[in-house]
């Protein structure tokens, strides 16, 4: 058995390009004791993977020059020298950026779809469902007549927490950029307001607009302009949450900080930005919850996928552009 899969082989300045990265045709072999066989049915494609790109150690290891890169993805066992995880059984793994491969059953997670299908799975089940539930459920300590703000509310995980927020009864409003995002927001999320941060001269000034009362929680995805825009308009006392700043991933001269942080002291702002490991022990109630609410129609998946292993370096350009609509990932096998 043979398997394609995706190599760093130039860390990027700025933003990547496809010279940083090379597809490779390996033997995938058989399964021996302790060990399983996987073939990848869908990979996820994530803006945090940039971070790996850098030589620098962060809370995660870089991505090594040479070596095929990783990413969380949803497989189904094919052969199996493990009794415990038979062939058939769906896993979770951070062997993504290839289409199968072999490993120890140790790395490897078995997983119940709970009747979700698998790309709606990967989405609302996956890490940004994840990251948005604990964004919306313990950092913010959201209270009855909130104002939310979501960043980047129309990708992965904005999309998801800013729905989470509805669900619970506040009002939330989103910023996107383009026509597409803003109507996607809008008519089927239904979001209270929605900003398209490309098309207003300045941000800080429409999300005022969207927010009269100020805004008492900010998810933020972004970072920049955004941040700063959420500090002007933010409550005394508001809450925010750092889930990421794409904003910042690729700039190579000097990061566009907010120009306003010394108002966080006089709004006694509380920010916490928040790693999605450090809650593995609340994924139970996760799970009940975000099945209710998908089986219950109140809850809708939005994916962007990429078919094919060769289109995965493709579907990573894209989701540093902002291209998708909710969730990026590829396709690797049916």
């Amino acid at each position: 058995m043979q398997s394609r899969e995706i190599h760093l082989v130039q860390r990027p300045e700025g933003e990547p390009t496809h010279d940083c990265f090379a597809m490779v045709t390996v033997d995938v072999p058989q399964p021996g004791p302790g060990e399983v066989q996987v073939r990848n049915l869908l990979m996820s494609v994530d803006p945090a993977m940039r971070g790996r790109m850098y030589a620098g150690r962060s809370y995660v290891p870089p991505y090594e020059l040479g070596e095929v890169m990783e990413a969380r993805a949803l497989g189904v066992v094919t052969a199996s020298g493990d009794p415990a995880i038979p062939v058939g059984t769906h896993v979770n793994s951070q062997l993504g950026w290839r289409e199968a491969f072999t490993a120890p059953s140790s790395t490897v997670e078995p997983v119940d779809l709970h009747g979700l299908p698998p790309q709606v799975f990967m989405n609302l089940a996956g890490t940004s469902g994840q990251t948005a539930y604990i964004g919306m459920t313990l950092i913010g300590d959201l209270r009855p007549g909130d104002v939310v703000f979501v960043s980047a509310a129309a990708g992965s995980v904005g999309s998801i927490a800013a729905q989470i927020a509805k669900l619970k009864g506040h009002k939330v409003i989103g910023s996107a950029g383009g026509p597409a995002k803003v109507a996607f927001l809008r008519d089927e999320l239904g979001l209270d307001e929605v900003i398209d941060y490309k098309a207003v001269p300045k941000l800080t000034k429409a999300l005022a607009e969207a927010a009269p009362e100020g805004i008492d929680y900010y998810f933020d995805n972004v970072g920049g302009e955004h941040l700063h825009a959420a500090i002007a308009v933010a409550n005394t006392f508001a809450r925010f949450a750092v889930c990421g700043m794409i904003s910042q991933y690729n700039d190579v001269g000097g990061s566009n900080w907010p120009r306003n942080l010394t108002t966080i002291m006089g709004k006694c702002i509380r920010m916490e930005g928040f790693l999605l490991f450090h809650y593995q022990d609340k994924i139970p109630n996760f799970m009940a919850d975000i099945t209710k609410w998908y089986n219950a129609g109140q809850l809708k998946s939005r994916e962007t996928v990429f078919d094919g292993i060769e289109h995965a370096v493709d579907a990573f350009l894209g989701v540093m552009r902002g291209d998708n609509i909710g969730k990026m990932m590829v396709r690797l096998s049916d």
